[in-house]
């Protein structure tokens, strides 16, 4: 079969996984790895037998398609770069830290007629198709109430491990940009586009960072569905991450995506598998037991830190080959973006925020994260 030349643009923990990944699956043949440090390049691209550059430029020219891996508020430049050279992009969640950049990236991918994707691997997880399953195919009525649950910890010797992370200039922000984008991703996935929300963030105790460690959020979908979300990392050792969905049937659905101390790229294992943690769809309550078993079983023969990111890069790398869109899009990703950024906006003015949210050009507060 036909083979994309793949690279990496950034060579930080999480680059790891996808050049794992890339120079595995056979779609791919992984080629080459950029850091704006030339010593850098060279050290991360000859654990896999790749070339490394410094030159952005010079690398564009010898692959079809890279995965972003700076730090969020970076991802922006490199992946239009590389979309206006004609290479297909995945970038590493979040798609960007801004409204702006997003849109600048998708328009980018429109001109160029490039495939540009999103990085949320637990879109993959068994526990998270068989919910997106039962709310699809009505099992549980048009869906009415959704709500994320996300508790974890970050320690200062995390946010000490690379200078970027816990500054709004470099991070872009702190659980909502981090942290939760993959809760975000499956709640706006399950309940549909967000009308109106109201949020509050904080830093409640991490008096070392800038960013926020905990928001909670009230939602109002477009559908009239309602939500709220909870996310923080202020809990030792950290708990769990959750996303339930209750349907007007009265039956309801859940996901444990993660549990015990958070998983962090590079730095820790993930220590438990995801698994539906609430079904009481009809004629299936006996099914929780089962899967939780299966779902056990499985994640006991995986390396569950790369396995799923593996399953969507080659999702994306197929739908370069194919000719069709990723599971994850661009668009999709500035939906998760969209989000976060409607309730920094909500903290900052004291109500609620209507969508759609486009960019905020004129201001400089970052949407207001900088207060």
């Amino acid at each position: 079969m036909k083979k994309l030349r793949t690279g990496v643009i950034g060579c930080g923990k999480v680059s790891h996984t996808h050049a794992k990944a890339l120079s595995e699956l056979q779609e791919s043949e992984f080629v080459a790895a950029y850091s704006r440090s030339a010593d850098k390049a060279a050290a991360f691209s000859s654990q896999y037998g790749a070339a490394g550059y410094n030159d952005l430029d010079a690398m564009l020219k010898e692959v079809d398609t890279v995965v972003v891996c700076t730090p969020h508020p970076f991802h922006a430049g490199p992946a239009i770069q590389a979309l206006k050279a004609g290479v297909h992009v995945l970038v590493e969640k979040p798609l960007a830290s801004s409204l702006k950049d997003c849109d600048a990236m998708i328009a980018a991918a429109g001109d160029s007629g490039c495939k540009l994707g999103t990085v949320s691997q637990r879109r993959w997880y068994a526990p998270v198709t068989r919910v997106k399953q039962a709310i699809d195919s009505g099992r549980i009525g048009d869906p009415i109430l959704g709500m994320v649950t996300m508790l974890g910890w970050r320690d200062q010797p995390y946010y000490r491990s690379d200078p970027w992370r816990g500054t709004w200039k470099l991070e872009g922000g702190g659980v909502l940009v981090n942290q939760a984008p993959h809760q975000l991703d499956l709640l706006q996935w399950f309940m549909g586009p967000v009308e109106e929300l109201f949020g509050y963030w904080d830093n409640l105790n991490h008096p070392y960072i800038e960013v926020e460690d905990t928001a909670i959020v009230v939602i109002r979908f477009a559908g009239g569905a309602l939500g709220n979300i909870v996310v923080s990392n202020s809990q030792k050792p950290g708990l769990y991450g959750k996303v339930h969905i209750h349907g007007k049937n009265g039956a309801s659905v859940g996901v444990q995506t993660d549990g015990g101390a958070m998983f962090i790229a590079g730095m820790s294992p993930v220590l438990e598998p995801p698994l539906n943690d609430l079904w009481n769809v009809p004629g299936q309550e006996s099914m929780l037991e089962k899967w939780r078993l299966e779902d056990t079983r499985f994640f006991k023969t995986i390396d569950a830190a790369s396995y799923y990111h593996r399953l969507q890069i080659q999702d994306f790398l197929q739908a370069v080959l194919e000719d069709r869109q990723p599971l994850v899009t661009g668009e999709e990703g500035r939906k998760t973006v969209e989000l976060f950024t409607g309730i920094y906006r909500s903290n900052r003015d004291r109500r609620p925020v209507q969508f759609p949210l486009q960019p905020e050009n004129d201001r400089k507060d970052f949407d207001g994260r900088l207060i």
